[in-house]
């Protein structure tokens, strides 16, 4: 009786276990960032060869530090796509940003118990909140004052301490956002 006894045991908590893990498998491969993209049709991309950077009037934007983070992580991505950057007073294209950071509820729970033959574990959750980053990447045609191309990309800025990871987590996102630029002609 007590082997029986010990083996539900570890059979049900060998159980509990798996199933904790499932769930924290298939619940984490929902975090990764997300990516959006549009664009303008009808908009001839090969005719845009440079960018500058330019500042939305109204918008908020984040301290030194991180909006170079932001720009080191985008520039080489758009120069890789054909852009050479420019501090001209004119340019092919105008490229601007926009970052959103907000608050997440995360919810983290603990298992332990005896299986469904005795009633069930205990299972504690508690919650922390997470900062969750949007960056929004526009490209405005100023010949023809009008946005050509928009890009968002979710769960891209963590205010963290470790910079490296800040910057990988950055050129990541930018890389990702900015695949499949410029669009595809459409037929």
């Amino acid at each position: 009786m007590t082997k029986r006894f010990l083996r539900g045991v570890q059979t049900g908590g060998i159980g509990l276990m798996l199933a904790v893990l499932m769930c924290v498998a298939f619940c984490g491969m929902g975090v990764g960032q997300d990516v959006k993209t549009n664009s303008m049709p009808g908009t001839d991309f090969t005719k845009f060869h440079t960018y500058k950077w330019v500042v939305v009037e109204g918008a908020k934007y984040p301290n030194q530090i991180v909006d170079t983070q932001i720009k080191n992580a985008i520039d080489p991505q758009l120069t890789a796509k054909g852009l050479t950057k420019t501090d001209a007073t004119t340019a092919d294209l105008y490229v601007c940003y926009q970052v959103s950071v907000q608050q997440q509820q995360q919810w983290n729970a603990y298992g332990m118990g005896g299986g469904i033959r005795w009633g069930g574990g205990m299972v504690t959750a508690d919650s922390t909140t997470i900062k969750t980053g949007t960056l929004v990447l526009d490209m405005y045609d100023p010949t023809q004052k009008k946005l050509v191309w928009t890009g968002s990309a979710t769960k891209t800025l963590n205010p963290s301490n470790d910079q490296d990871k800040n910057q990988k987590n950055l050129n990541k996102a930018m890389q990702k956002l900015l695949k499949d630029y410029p669009p595809k002609a459409k037929s």
